[in-house]
């Protein structure tokens, strides 16, 4: 089985009938308990399938091709998330809401089932105390070549990473 992420706070979302192809971002509304990938703890809030109404950022995708005019054109989308689908079933958070996945996707009245899709998890890469002490002066190399990096032992014995400034000429 390949990895899914969860989806949190700030999740890009798009829907497949954007004449457009724009994207809205997810606002968890459903509750301010439970985070990801948050070394505060206080800003990814765990998207769920009770992220249902008016729940992004804008509550539109541009044009609609779902809602034409009547003179060649489209109106303008006002998304309302109707419901979601392909949600994680094994767990269930204090809102009663099954947590979103990468692969998860929602319904809007006007659109067909299924046709709002997450395009980006919302999840950033934050670098910790304990990736450094996970990581090489090799893997630093690797990551960052322009830095000098080797251990130095702290004043309790433990080695840690220093990223050194390298002299300009």
């Amino acid at each position: 089985m390949s990895e899914k992420h969860v989806v949190v706070d700030g999740a890009t979302v798009k829907c497949i009938f954007s004449v457009e192809p724009k994207t809205d971002k997810l606002k968890v509304k459903s509750h301010s308990k439970h985070t990801a990938n948050d070394k505060e703890g206080n800003t990814k809030y765990i998207a769920t399938d009770k992220e249902i109404g008016q729940t992004l950022e804008k509550n539109t995708f541009g044009k609609c091709k779902k809602q034409p005019n009547g003179s060649g054109d489209f109106l303008v989308c006002q998304c309302i998330v109707h419901k979601w689908s392909k949600f994680y079933e094994k767990t269930t958070l204090s809102n009663g809401g099954k947590i979103l996945t990468e692969e998860s996707k929602a319904t809007c009245p006007m659109g067909a089932p299924d046709c709002i899709t997450i395009d980006d998890h919302g999840q950033k890469t934050q670098g910790s105390k304990q990736n450094d002490k996970n990581t090489t002066p090799k893997k630093q190399k690797a990551i960052n070549p322009i830095a000098n990096t080797h251990r130095k032992r702290t004043h309790k014995g433990v080695e840690t990473a220093v990223i050194e400034k390298q002299k300009s000429n």
